[in-house]
């Protein structure tokens, strides 16, 4: 279910096409104007909410002048292999569940956050793990403390060392994502597909469970949406020739350039960058199910193959997170929202073109086990086709064809 309309201002003649700051009181009072377009709707015109006295105060960004140690290795245990397989704890209260695809994306609805079991949340880690990611609208209760307590029943949360966190200052495992009123539309510094990334892998033990919450963002049809990209579907994408291949090979995972990039505009870096050797092909231990591991941003180089197969390997890897359209699944937010996804199993990009809208949202994610290849590992491809009888997936692509449309 879509997040409801903002209702749109009446107007007495037609303005310009371009951005009015309205009061927040005018945003509910809708009056009928004469004519055929009753609403004075203009294409192209969004109406800005004025942020007066702004709520959220607290939860702006700030960068504290800080210095962290280095992340030694500890232990972990994935909370999803106490879930039920059939999620009933979770989905007991639940009033819809559906599916974005079939390769990836959940939403439920009438399921509190604030007030699950610690059967439930197990529940939630076991289909976040299966689905990549799931969403829950409007999840008012779910404040920084809520999001916390989950994000530590899941594991260590994680602390970054250059992003932005809370202004209140006692929430350095909380990650800001902030763009305010007005801002500049950055889409100039990234290419599309290298804004496809699963975060900070170059850690010894990446995330796995992570959740965001939307405090304010654009009115529906606003922008500002989120994709997820199933890294179990981009591995069932390959030929088991190709599977075989990546499977004997690991990347360079570098957080220098976010590190530099920090340094470059004056902002503290407050753990100093590593870079981590992590297989490209990962099994997920709830599912058992194989993943690529490959991240635009992270990646800088693939190790024991020449640089020019390197360079070759990571674009078409990059082409086959950020253009495989059934793998992905893409999020409108509205407020209070929240997404959980699984950081080892998915990417995801932002989407831009919401300008002039404030975008502001809180993250907490748990570190997980270091990336490790199973010998055991399965394709989630196959046992779903085996599963559902299904045929297998033709992947002999020497016969030309087209759409026929």
């Amino acid at each position: 279910m879509a997040p409801s309309l903002e209702e749109p201002i009446a107007l007495s003649t037609p303005p310009a096409l371009d951005t009015v700051v309205v009061p927040k009181t005018a945003i509910n009072s809708v009056k009928p104007i004469a004519g055929d377009n009753k609403f004075g709707y203009v294409p192209g015109r969004t109406i800005v909410e004025n942020h007066d006295n702004y709520q959220h105060e607290d939860f702006l960004p700030s960068f504290p002048d800080v210095h962290w140690v280095p992340i030694e290795p500890h232990s972990y245990e994935d909370r999803g292999l106490r879930g039920d397989p059939n999620f009933r704890n979770l989905l007991q209260d639940a009033t819809a569940v559906f599916d974005y695809n079939p390769k990836i994306g959940t939403e439920i609805h009438g399921v509190d956050l604030a007030t699950l079991t610690d059967a439930q949340k197990d529940d939630l880690a076991r289909l976040i793990a299966y689905r990549g990611v799931v969403f829950f609208r409007s999840q008012k209760n779910f404040d920084i403390e809520a999001q916390r307590a989950l994000g530590r029943h899941f594991g260590k949360l994680h602390k970054h060392a250059t992003t932005a966190v809370p202004k209140r200052g006692d929430l350095q495992d909380v990650h800001v994502v902030y763009t305010g009123d007005n801002s500049g539309d950055n889409r100039a510094l990234f290419s599309p597909s290298f804004l496809w990334h699963s975060d900070v892998t170059y850690e010894i033990q990446p995330p796995s469970y992570t959740s965001l919450k939307l405090l304010t963002g654009p009115p529906s049809g606003g922008g500002g949406d989120t994709l997820w990209s199933s890294q179990y579907a981009a591995y069932d994408v390959l030929s088991p020739f190709m599977q075989n291949y990546l499977k004997n090979l690991s990347a360079l995972h570098s957080a220098d350039m976010q590190a530099n990039d920090s340094r470059a505009i004056g902002r503290p870096v407050r753990r100093d960058p590593v870079t981590t050797k992590h297989p490209l092909i990962r099994t997920n231990p709830v599912t058992g199910w194989n993943a690529l591991f490959f991240n635009p941003g992270f990646v800088t180089k693939i190790v024991g193959i020449p640089k020019a197969e390197s360079d070759a390997i990571v674009k078409y890897l990059t082409d086959v997170v950020a253009t495989t359209q059934e793998m992905h699944a893409r999020f409108s937010w509205g407020k209070d929202d929240v997404a959980l996804w699984d950081n080892r199993t998915t990417t995801h990009s932002a989407s831009y073109g919401f300008t002039p809208h404030r975008r502001h949202a809180v993250r907490v994610a748990c570190h997980a086990e270091r990336p490790v290849l199973e010998d055991s590992g399965k394709s989630q491809e196959e046992e779903l086709n085996a599963l559902y009888g299904l045929p297998a997936v033709d992947k002999d692509g020497s016969r030309q064809s087209n759409y026929n449309d």
